[in-house]
């Protein structure tokens, strides 16, 4: 029986390691014109870098899920975390563009474990009725991670270089794996594992309803993930903001996104509209990211991203927990491997898109008028899942 004393050691240490999962993806964001230069790299081919992670990452969700599932959370969230992190490490030591491409793909592997695992166990510990809350805790502990990055990132490579980051948050992430191979226990909800068979994952593209789910993950995180990694890229470049004032904006951005995320889905679970809260963070997203390239004042442009970063993840939980309240939770895992399987999908569009326009036409404004423009076609996908939901009552 689960107690409040071992979920909050278990819940500790589960978000410790996910603070880890995309420290590497942060840096490479933050310190791209320099690694650029370092690496000899065009812009498409930096897009290129991206994509190669998240395609390998988008392509595991769904065995990633499946084997969560089958074998255990427990197992495969430290074989998740200390893959990731070790290759957090040893991309401080590339010389070459293959090298960082091989790197970042091997890491999207070991990403997926550690998401899907991590998710999964964290939704263990909460009962039905916290479910998109407890879900949201996962970019809660990811983005805190990131702000760690963009906080002290600039400041470390002002004394040391680009590299030394990579190392130093790597090797604290080997600990935190550690740690949780010691303190961490199995999901409370394990029980006898159900014999799922791959085909049983694979079910779900049947579903006309996890096929919507599953477009709107794929512009949730194409949004997210082309923000995240292209926004400094034009603060720097385009915009001419300083490195210093450039990593403050993206570090108050993320600080931003992490209590959001956790309002996004309390406001779900406690008013049972999943849908509304989609609904309305993709029309402010879609809003906001248009007047990135059109506002010139500073100030101004940190309050828009700032508005922005509330909203590009307050709608995660409840995208996540929407499948569970149709096909319940013993497929917890390869429910979620099913819809980030498309997310990343869209994550690596977006990524490698916005590189290739970039290098066309000289600008980052088409790039991300075509993010705003996603943003209002996932409203219309999130009316028609309303609908269905509406339906099977």
């Amino acid at each position: 029986m689960k107690t409040k004393s071992n979920r909050a050691v278990n819940v500790s240490v589960i978000m410790l390691c996910q603070g880890f999962q995309t420290v590497s993806a942060a840096a490479i964001a933050l310190f791209l014109p320099t690694i650029r230069k370092d690496l000899d790299m065009s812009f498409t081919q930096a897009g290129t870098l991206s994509a190669a992670g998240i395609l390998a990452y988008a392509l595991m969700q769904i065995p990633a899920g499946y084997l969560a599932d089958r074998y255990g959370l427990k197992k495969l969230f430290f074989i998740g975390a200390l893959g990731t992190t070790l290759l957090c490490v040893t991309f401080g030591f590339v010389a070459v563009f293959w090298q960082a491409v091989l790197n970042q793909t091997a890491a999207g592997v070991f990403h997926a474990f550690l998401f899907q695992a991590g998710l999964a166990l964290l939704a263990s510990w909460y009962g039905a009725e916290r479910r998109a809350t407890a879900m949201g805790l996962s970019l809660v502990a990811i983005f805190s991670g990131q702000l760690v990055v963009n906080a002290l990132g600039p400041t470390i490579v002002s004394h040391f270089e680009w590299r030394f980051p990579f190392v130093l948050f790597g090797s604290a992430g080997i600990a935190a794996a550690f740690s949780y191979l010691r303190l961490g226990e199995e999901s409370p909800d394990s029980g006898p594992r159900q014999k799922l068979r791959f085909g049983d994952a694979l079910q779900l593209f049947r579903y006309r309803f996890m096929w919507i789910c599953g477009l709107i993950q794929y512009i949730r995180l194409g949004v997210m993930q082309g923000i995240l990694f292209w926004l400094p890229s034009l603060l720097l470049d385009e915009k001419g903001i300083p490195l210093q004032v450039t990593g403050l904006i993206i570090a108050i951005r993320t600080m931003l996104i992490a209590p959001s995320t956790i309002l996004g889905g309390y406001i779900s679970d406690r008013l049972k509209m999943p849908t509304a809260v989609m609904g309305l963070s993709l029309v402010i997203l879609g809003i906001t990211t248009a007047a990135f390239v059109n506002v010139g004042d500073t100030f101004l442009l940190a309050a828009v991203i700032f508005i922005n970063a509330i909203f590009v993840q307050f709608y995660f939980g409840p995208l996540f927990a929407v499948p569970m309240e149709k096909y319940g939770t013993n497929m917890v895992g390869t429910l979620s491997g099913f819809g980030n399987f498309f997310a990343n999908l869209g994550s690596l569009t977006f990524t490698y898109l916005l590189g290739v326009l970039k290098d066309r036409t000289g600008y980052f404004e088409s790039g991300f008028y075509t993010i705003a423009a996603a943003c209002f076609l996932g409203l219309v996908f999130t009316v028609f899942l309303e609908r269905m939901r509406r339906a099977k009552s």
